[in-house]
């Protein structure tokens, strides 16, 4: 079992976890509107879609690893592309950030659920997954559908760290970005980096 592996693969979860995308803007949203435990909510319906994802890549993904060496590396040359397509995203969008104060307010359940919906039904959840992913198997000889889960798991947990340490100094990281104009461009060129960075990880360690 390779470690470094997986300390490389919490420490880029961390990263992505960070960088302002749908998920967390969301979260930072209904933190800021509702209540810091109905941003929870939210972290733990998120959260929860991921566990479907995680299983629709261990079964499908190892299925088709399983049948050669090439279309493993085929997939991981995917995810480096894919990567490398989301940093570019990023560098022609806008770097300016905003929060809708106009929210209706909503009940816990309610949240979850709707965070979970958002992330199960999100297509471009399961395309990250596999471009994700299959660039940190850790093992020659764990089944890689375990392997999967292992990930996965990891993923969730530092996810939920990250979304719920948002949830909680939402009133704080709110303020720095409105009062910062820099912000957005910084936040703007740490995805550029994460993703970039990711992508090049996965090109260097391919097999």
């Amino acid at each position: 079992m390779n470690y470094e592996v997986l300390y490389t693969f919490i420490v880029a979860t961390a990263a992505l976890a960070i960088v302002p995308g749908p998920d967390n803007i969301y979260v930072l949203s209904q933190s800021i509107t509702n209540g810091k435990k109905f941003g929870l909510a939210t972290v733990a319906g998120l959260m929860s879609g991921c566990l479907v994802h995680t299983t629709l890549l261990a079964f499908g993904a190892s299925a088709i690893i399983k049948q050669s060496e090439h279309i493993y590396f085929a997939i991981k040359l995917f995810g480096v592309a894919y990567l490398l397509y989301l940093a570019y995203q990023v560098f022609i969008s806008d770097a300016s950030l905003s929060f809708s104060s106009g929210i209706a307010k909503k009940s816990l359940g309610r949240l979850f659920w709707q965070g979970f919906v958002m992330n199960v039904l999100n297509p471009k959840v399961t395309i990250f997954f596999l471009a994700f992913f299959p660039g940190f198997l850790f093992s020659n000889e764990l089944n890689t559908v375990f392997q999967f889960y292992v990930l996965g798991a990891l993923f969730i947990l530092v996810s939920t760290i990250v979304f719920s340490l948002i949830a909680i100094l939402s009133g704080s990281i709110s303020g720095y970005i409105t009062t910062n104009s820099n912000s957005g461009i910084y936040l703007k060129w740490f995805q550029i980096i994460v993703f970039v960075g990711i992508s090049v990880y996965l090109l260097v360690s391919a097999k």
